[in-house]
This record gives structure tokens, sequence and C-alpha cells, in this order.
């Protein structure tokens, strides 16, 4: 019976220390653990040292998180970033040209943990401005300065955010804009351009006088020509006859008017129309 009664008393102990040490090592869990906020605009990736390295298939969402005292979580800033470089690229026939670029991105929320293995948290310097020193010098190596100083510099923007949009989104980059702030040609070149331009202005100009000029000519020309023609055909319609109905009329508005008048019919038998002699 004391045999049974020391066996149930010992089973009770060895109960009661499991439960200890279980409740002891939950403790000293929770004593060490991780407590952590992640803020707005940002995500956090864990890295799990005993399970696998990094865990790309969670992304940690803003909120309240407890992590084991041997993981690490890595947060991320996903708000859109402005990137500016400044870079030296050459054009198409060999001369230096400088540029000031600014980009604007953010990392895809969903893919930090991919993000987070190849670049790490610096991937605006490992990854996103070598990418753009990259496409720019890409893209300026298809034009002239001229082309690039006055025709062409929205098409240059086009190709750099074109190229962009291919690299960095390959690599969980969202590409929101691409703006060329300034082109800097050489002092010489840019003079020399300018002063074409002017010339060719000039050119332009002198262009729209003459023509300007040669369109006033054609329509003096051309109204001549109508008044010509309209005499032409005013005297081809003046016969005779209608020249004398005209003058017959005109005498007599003469002969009812109040001024005295002398007043011959018949007159001198050429056209046989009055001749008015004298009057008040």
């Amino acid at each position: 019976m004391s045999d049974q009664r020391y066996k149930t008393s010992q089973g009770k102990l060895i109960s009661a220390a499991v439960i200890g040490f279980l409740v002891l090592m939950v403790l000293v869990i929770f004593s060490s653990a991780t407590f952590l906020t992640i803020d707005a605009g940002e995500r956090g990736v864990l890295f799990r040292r005993f399970d696998g390295g990094i865990d790309k298939s969670m992304v940690y969402t803003p909120g309240f998180h407890v992590l084991a005292p041997w993981n690490t979580m890595y947060i991320y800033d996903v708000r859109e970033k402005q990137i500016e470089e400044k870079i030296d690229a050459l054009s198409n026939n060999g001369l230096n040209i400088a540029l000031d670029v600014t980009v604007r991105v953010n990392p895809k929320y969903d893919k930090i943990g991919v993000l987070h293995e190849k670049f790490g948290k610096d991937y605006a310097n490992t990854l996103v401005r070598p990418e753009v020193r990259s496409a720019v010098r890409e893209a300026i190596g298809k034009f002239t300065p001229e082309e690039l100083y006055s025709t062409r510099r929205d098409e240059v923007q086009t190709l750099i955010q074109t190229e962009l949009e291919k690299s960095l989104g390959a690599n969980n980059i969202d590409l929101q804009a691409t703006l060329i702030r300034d082109i800097e040609l050489p002092v010489k070149v840019r003079s020399a351009i300018e002063d074409k331009l002017e010339a060719e202005q000039s050119s332009l100009k002198y262009e729209f006088i003459l023509t300007k000029e040669r369109q006033e000519a054609e329509r003096r020309i051309i109204e001549a020509e109508a008044k010509a023609r309209a005499n032409q055909i005013l005297n081809a319609s003046l016969s005779a006859n209608i020249l004398r109905d005209k003058g017959i009329e005109a005498t007599l508005e003469l002969a009812n008017s109040p001024n005295s008048k002398v007043i011959i019919v018949g007159g001198d038998g050429s056209d046989g129309l009055p001749l008015i002699l004298g009057g008040n």
C-alpha cells in the first residue's frame, strides 16, 4: 500500500515538474520575445533563424506583432520614394552630355521578401540607381546634342521610362514616373546650336515676309486684271444707241433744272445729241 502511494506521489511530482518546466519555458520565451509595431506605409519580412531564413511567402502588414527572440523582422518603407541622379552620358556623336534625372519608385508590397533576399533594404542604391544610369546612357546614345537640346527631349524621357519599367519591374520595383530635370551640353556646343536655331528662325521669318509680299503682288495683279476685264465688258456693251439714250436722259434732266441754259437741238451732227451752250 505504501509502495502504491509512493508511486502515485512520484508520478504527481513528475507531472508537476513537467508542467512547471513548460510554464517556465513559456515565461522565458515571452519575457525575451520581441514586440514590435509596423506603422502605416510599412511592411515587414521575417527572417526565421532556425526555419529556412527569409520567409518570402509572408509579408507583415501594419499593426502589432510578437516575434520569437531568435527571429528578426526587417521593416520596409513601401511609400513612394524620389531618387535624384546626375548622370554623364555620351551622345551618338561622342559628345559628353550631363543630365539631372528624377525617378519615383516604390517596392511591390507582396514581393518584399524576394526584394530583401536579392538586394536588401538599400535597394535604392544597389538596384534603382544603377538601372537608372544604364537606361539613361543607352537612351542618350541614340540622339545628337541638337536633338536633345531642342526637339526630342520628350522622346528621350519616354525611352528611359520604358526601359526602366522593364528592368525595375522584373526586380519587384514599381516605377511611377521618370523626369528629366535638366540637360546640360558643353558651352561651345550649346552656343553653336543656339546660333543655328536663331539663323533658322531668321530664315523662316524672311521666307514668311517674301511669301506675304508675293501674295500681295498676286492679289494686286488679280484685282487689276479684274478691273480691266470689267472695263472691256462695259465698253463692249456701250453701243451708239445706248450712249444716245443716256445723252437724251441727261439733256432732259438739265432742261428741267432751275439753272438757265441754251440747248441747241440737233447738236453738231455727229451723234444727234443736243448741245448745251451755257447756263447760270
